[in-house]
């Protein structure tokens, strides 16, 4: 299974902003944005020239990096987006957005993206009652993801609940039962995700 397993915070610097990718920390003064908002090495708080074409690549990197998928898995889910009827963007992160992993980490059940895609590879939960150990599967709506029994007094998952923010209109979350049902898709007003989606699609549409 491939992943990024280089430094997490060094990649909030590189795009000026949090992108929450180390869970409780990044809600600190321990994180890296609070104590260095700028780019890694040397130059990084040296005037940069923006250009049009740094600037789409820049929200092409924040996306990949917020939702922790590999350069070829974001370019699959976004030809995927274009070929959907609708708006190109909004398709792309809807498409994001329904990754098991990521509804997992919505749902606050996990501290981060990374702590969420661990969990569903380590086989701790179910869809629908099946045991799923793929962290891009891509729930729809009627959906249950749930843990699993053997897996539900884990301190982890309990701690993650106790902190978590609230969930999303488009997630029904069961904390007793620790269920997650999938009530609708999730459209663009219900996705904070702090990137551009327009200028993505600028970007490969070249």
């Amino acid at each position: 299974m491939a992943r990024d397993t280089g430094p997490r915070c060094k990649r909030c610097g590189r795009e000026r902003q949090k992108l929450f990718l180390k869970g409780q920390r990044c809600y600190t003064p321990k994180c890296r944005i609070e104590k260095r908002p700028y780019p890694p090495g040397e130059h990084g708080r040296g005037r940069i020239r923006e250009s049009e074409y740094m600037l789409q690549l820049r929200e092409k990197q924040k996306a990949r990096r917020f939702y922790g998928v590999l350069e070829k898995q974001f370019r699959l889910y976004y030809q995927e987006a274009n070929r959907m009827s609708g708006v190109t963007g909004e398709n792309l992160l809807q498409l994001l957005e329904r990754r098991l992993d990521n509804v997992v980490y919505r749902a606050g059940m996990a501290a981060s993206r990374s702590q969420a895609r661990q969990l569903v590879s380590h086989g701790h939960l179910t869809v629908n009652g099946r045991r799923m150990k793929v962290p891009s599967y891509r729930v729809r709506q009627g959906d249950t993801v749930a843990v699993r029994e053997k897996s539900r007094n884990m301190i982890t998952i309990r701690h993650a609940l106790d902190t978590a923010p609230a969930s999303p209109d488009w997630l029904h979350l069961d904390r007793d039962k620790l269920e997650i049902e999938v009530a609708q898709l999730p459209t663009r007003a219900q996705v904070d995700a702090p990137v551009r989606e327009s200028l993505i699609v600028e970007l490969y549409s070249k």
